[in-house]
């Protein structure tokens, strides 16, 4: 699940709790024959495509550069809306309207913490929404989902140390034998799986974990460098040296991805009963999202701007800085979170990765005793069906 950490520059803010997954429902999708704005010529048309008059994304946290190539698809006339804690204008591709409208809602707490498949199958108005690889499949026998465009290749979950403490730490293989030295803990996210794959291949000893962790920095900040916690490589590293008055001096950090726990992090999904007849849309709008992820990492300045007038319009308790989204473009650059991968095309995923992956979460899910659909397979999480192989990062 998506959790991230919840800090104002210079301040320590109480953690907020994640909340019990929602029962699930089934849903139905407006068409777009009565969409807002006419594509004009020469365009991509999503209403003729049958997308809804109204394309509504449900992201995993508040606005953010990772959400980048969704507000690259805004244009002058977005809106916030602070009620809904959500962004709707035109959506636009090559500069031009597409036909339809875009409602980019938060997610976190401006959702109560549901998990995203869940307010996906009890809110008939969402689209689409974003999920995680390990997610879909623990989740997959109550909310089923499949994914159509993968906006990161590569999760930023990452664990980060005081280079001071542990100078000879170089990544995750060395945490678990520097921290059974020092007596340190790695503060972790109850209920993440990964670390469940961690012990199991002896990365680490459960007496060295610990799930209190709730996203405030006030245990690390504590232990004094002594012990190690989960983050995201595109936020933390930057906010703890830069925004956290009681640290105020750089960490290191080494991805989850580097021990073969390897999902794909914030996959855009849609309910898999909706699928065959969101099927023409997707055809259309996926290249459309290959294209603005493109364009935002070429030039994240407008959308970005947007990001920032949405989290002042909210009012919340979150806040995420010029200089942290600045930061998070660089690095998700830097590190290959966002990249081609294996190949020249961006949103793609890999089949063999997939498979991988199905194999070690589906082991893990089942020892810890999570209802997985009876007969899933990893082929029925994703599909490259509607991927424009020619586009892709340059």
């Amino acid at each position: 699940m998506h959790t991230r950490t919840v800090v104002r520059a210079g301040a320590i803010l109480s953690a907020v709790a994640m909340a019990a997954v929602l029962a699930a429902c089934s849903s139905s999708t407006t068409t777009g024959s009565s969409a807002a704005a006419s594509a004009e010529a020469g365009t991509v048309d999503l209403a003729a495509a049958g997308c809804p008059s109204t394309i509504v994304v449900q992201t995993d946290w508040w606005p953010e550069s990772e959400h980048g190539h969704l507000y690259q698809m805004l244009g002058d006339d977005a809106t916030v809306e602070a009620d809904k804690k959500a962004v709707v204008g035109t959506l636009y591709a090559g500069g031009k309207s597409t036909g339809v409208k875009l409602e980019i809602r938060a997610g976190g707490a401006a959702i109560n913490f549901n998990n995203v498949a869940t307010q996906m199958y009890t809110d008939d108005s969402i689209t689409f929404g974003y999920v995680t690889t390990d997610d879909q499949i623990a989740n997959s026998g109550k909310v089923p989902t499949k994914a159509f465009f993968a906006p990161l290749d590569q999760s930023p979950i990452m664990v980060m140390w005081d280079p001071a403490t542990y100078p000879n730490v170089t990544g995750v293989k060395d945490i678990g034998a520097a921290l059974k030295s020092t007596g340190g803990s790695w503060l972790y996210f109850s209920g993440s799986a990964y670390m469940d794959y961690l012990i199991s291949q002896g990365y680490v000893d459960k007496a060295n974990t610990d799930s209190s962790y709730s996203g405030a920095p006030d245990q690390f900040v504590a232990a004094e460098g002594k012990s190690v916690q989960q983050g995201f490589a595109s936020a933390e590293p930057y906010i703890y040296q830069n925004e956290v008055s009681a640290w105020d001096k750089p960490v290191k950090y080494s991805l989850i991805s580097s021990t073969g726990w390897d999902p794909y992090q914030s996959e855009m999904v849609a309910k898999t009963g909706d699928f065959d007849k969101l099927t023409p849309c997707l055809k259309a709008f996926t290249p459309v999202l290959q294209q603005a992820e493109v364009d935002y990492f070429a030039d994240p300045s407008k959308a970005n701007a947007l990001i920032q007038k949405a989290i002042a319009g909210y009012n919340a308790s979150w806040s995420y800085s010029p200089g942290v989204a600045d930061y998070a473009v660089k690095t998700m650059l830097a590190d290959k979170i966002v990249s081609n991968g294996d190949n020249s095309t961006i949103g793609d995923f890999n089949d063999a990765r997939m498979a991988d992956f199905f194999t070690k979460a589906s082991k893990i899910y089942t020892d810890l005793g999570t209802n997985i659909a009876p007969g899933l397979k990893a082929t029925d999480l994703y599909t490259n069906e509607f991927i424009d192989t020619s586009i892709g990062l340059k």
